[in-house]
């Protein structure tokens, strides 16, 4: 197998993983942030460690190539397409 189709596999990959993190993660925190004291410093120290931890995976994976950059942000993006599907309310509902 070429190693430039084993790199940009990894890169998806790593996108998908980090894709996990950043949206499992606001999903846990919106969930969380009824209960805490402080909502606002949740939703904000959250907010600053799923960037931080998002843009350093993107910067090491990219590794000064464009491909694997955007084969990365593929992967996160369809993180994102699913758990919006799969935690998005049912039809006539009123959320809570």
């Amino acid at each position: 197998m070429n190693s430039c189709l084993v790199q940009l596999f990894v890169s998806v990959l790593a996108g998908l993983a980090l894709g996990l993190f950043y949206f499992g993660g606001l999903w846990l925190t919106v969930r969380k942030i009824s209960c805490s004291r402080c909502p606002g410093l949740r939703m904000f120290g959250s907010f600053l460690v799923r960037l931080l931890v998002t843009l350093c995976g993107l910067y090491l994976v990219m590794d000064g190539s464009w491909e694997r950059l955007l084969a990365c942000l593929c992967g996160f993006l369809v993180v994102r397409f699913f758990l919006t599907r799969l935690v998005a309310p049912e039809k006539g509902t009123i959320p809570l």
